[in-house]
């Protein structure tokens, strides 16, 4: 039997009015997969602009990243725009060592 440790991040959904904010806290990676997927399905079936915010981000996996595409290009399939809020440059700097760097707008600082 394989013992699995906690999870040391997070993945929250905050449905706003015109927008959806998923905020990735802590170390982002494969023990927050189902959470992920949950909160994927979340923000899509809103159909509202969405936001993923990385601020209280501190580490992120290929998982992570995994999630954070899938996300993307779910939600350009249903014409949702999505915005990466990312002032650490956790994320950001993954993406642009993969080469996707260009694939998320910057969000605005004041949009969360």
């Amino acid at each position: 039997m394989i013992d699995r440790a906690p999870a040391a991040g997070t993945i929250r959904v905050d449905a706003q009015d015109t927008k959806t904010v998923i905020s990735l806290v802590g170390e982002i990676d494969a023990a927050l997969r189902d959470e992920a997927g949950a909160c994927m399905g979340l923000a899509l079936v809103r159909g509202v602009p969405v936001v993923i915010d990385s601020t209280l981000a501190t580490f992120i996996d290929s998982s992570g990243i995994a999630f954070v595409l899938q996300l993307h290009l779910a939600a350009s399939e249903e014409r949702i725009p999505v915005t990466l809020l990312d002032p650490h440059r956790v994320l950001r700097d993954v993406l642009e060592m993969v080469g996707l760097s260009g694939e998320l707008p910057a969000a605005p600082v004041t949009s969360v």
